[in-house]
């Protein structure tokens, strides 16, 4: 008897490597676009409201992650800092954003952002934040009309989801104290960085507990961004003495709630990080870029059950049919191996044509639909 699966069922599945109904097609970051993207492509196409997943047939409804919805809780700094605008000119904006960060971005949002100050530089300005914005029972983290919520994932389908950008045990410190204060402070400041990473897990269990009690929680995102080209920004035995035991919390509070997927996000070079990760508790890891290394189907053949999101190289999808059909061709033989889900390896730059990035996601799509197994 054939398997008729919702989206959020069968993005489980796969990454389990359970039967399923087909492989789930447009799910994921590396489906999505950069905002220059967006606007290129409504003019390529004379479409001033292109919505590319519909264009496409994307699975799923919820805007960011496709297959997965996440209430609203507040996992992070709450209240948040009020944002405001510092300076500003024809092209460039420099502002303060909810987390307290002061940034200087380009009006057309056609890079990063260059990242000016943050708001810890202290053992005693993290005291203060923890004290002021960082409150474990805090009750507005929480305030979601669960009814509502119920019946929103009760019509599309999709797996309910904690955790996302910008939080992890790794990624929010650095967002408080600022990439190069947060690697000093390993050596400088240990206890305060083991204090923060313990509370931040803390505060997430305990919003996570409360979702648990609503719904039930199908998949734990952790966002990392913790490499780079030349692989993890903090060595093996850190990562294993400051963030592994947290990860064991999140690990143990999964066990209890029933949660089958636990997700890591992290660009670069993460062939240090996978091995260490699916030790405390992470079965599926993502985006894995291309540019720093990462070969997908090497993954698959040392880490047979882990579940992989990504891989697909973005920079081929500005060139020719034959540099994408290298791609296509690496979907196929990835999937072979199963508990694989096709996404490029990043957001889609502006500088891909829509007719190549098409032709990439039809091609892909198809494969998708003739696939019935996940393992």
């Amino acid at each position: 008897m054939a398997i008729e699966l919702t989206c959020g069922d069968r993005v489980i599945r796969c990454l389990l490597g359970e039967p399923i109904d087909r492989i789930p097609f447009g799910v994921g970051i590396g489906w999505k676009t950069w905002d220059m993207t967006l606007e290129r492509w409504r003019e390529e196409t004379g479409n001033a409201e292109l919505r590319v997943e519909n264009a496409l047939g994307y699975d799923g409804a919820s805007e960011m992650y496709r297959g997965f919805d996440i209430p609203n809780i507040h996992c992070g700094i709450y209240p948040p800092f009020e944002q405001e605008v510092i300076a500003e000119d024809a092209r460039f904006i420099t502002y303060r954003d909810a987390r307290g960060i002061t940034m200087r971005s380009r009006r057309d949002g056609g890079s990063m952002p260059e990242f000016l100050d943050y708001p810890v530089k202290s053992a005693s300005d993290w005291e203060r934040l923890k004290e002021d914005r960082l409150r474990i029972d805090d009750p507005g983290r929480t305030d979601q009309d669960w009814d509502e919520f119920r019946a929103r994932i009760k019509a599309t389908g999709e797996a309910v989801q904690v955790g996302l950008f910008p939080y992890g045990v790794f990624g929010t410190p650095r967002d408080m104290l600022g990439a190069e204060q947060l690697l000093m402070c390993f050596c400088t400041e240990p206890e305060m960085i083991r204090d923060m990473m313990d509370h931040l897990t803390t505060l997430w269990i305990s919003i996570w507990e409360k979702v648990a009690s609503e719904v039930r929680i199908d998949h734990i995102h952790i966002w990392e961004d913790m490499a780079g080209r030349q692989g993890s920004l903090i060595s093996p035995r850190m990562v294993s003495e400051f963030m592994m035991p947290c990860y064991d919390r999140i690990a143990d509070f999964a066990k209890w709630a029933g949660v089958r997927i636990i997700s890591v996000d992290t660009d670069g070079d993460c062939s240090e990080l996978v091995p260490i990760m699916m030790q405390h508790g992470v079965n599926v890891m993502m985006p894995f870029e291309v540019q720093a290394g990462n070969d997908i189907l090497e993954y698959r053949r040392q880490y047979p059950k882990l579940g992989i999101m990504g891989g697909l190289d973005k920079r081929a999808l500005d060139g020719t049919k034959a540099a994408i059909d290298v791609e296509i061709e690496r979907t196929v033989r990835t999937l072979e191996g199963g508990r694989y889900i096709p996404m490029f390896d990043h957001l889609i730059p502006p500088d891909v044509p829509w007719d190549n990035f098409r032709y990439a996601a039809e091609e892909i799509k198809k494969i998708c639909y003739s696939q019935t197994r996940g393992n």
